[in-house]
């Protein structure tokens, strides 16, 4: 099993918005504590990677974790999905015990 999965369409949708803005094609996300579960999921565009990330690449696209946060996600999907709430990365996390209505935070 890879610590991570990245989906097509999150890979796309990251590789659109570095095109838009010029800068590298690399997804952070990070684990902060907080949210209405306990923790919260965090995603920006990274420089670079850092020597002790977690990666996984799709389509030209590289998903960085940092060693704390991958304890929490691994095994998890990042998504894309666009419905009627709107357009969202998503995390589909198997270690998560509980979530909250919004899908940003999460419990263990």
């Amino acid at each position: 099993m890879t610590d991570i999965d990245l989906t097509p369409s999150a890979a796309a949708r990251v590789a659109a918005i570095a095109a838009k803005q010029g800068k590298p094609a690399i997804l952070r996300l990070a684990v902060e504590g907080g949210g209405c579960s306990g923790f919260q999921y965090r995603f920006g565009l990274a420089e670079a990677v850092e020597p002790d990330d977690i990666m996984v690449e799709r389509d030209g696209v590289t998903l960085v974790v940092d060693d704390v946060s991958i304890d929490l996600v691994r095994g998890s999907a990042v998504d894309f999905v666009s419905d009627l709430g709107g357009k969202a990365f998503k995390v589909t996390n198997p270690n998560a015990t509980a979530g909250c209505g919004c899908g940003t935070s999460f419990s263990v």
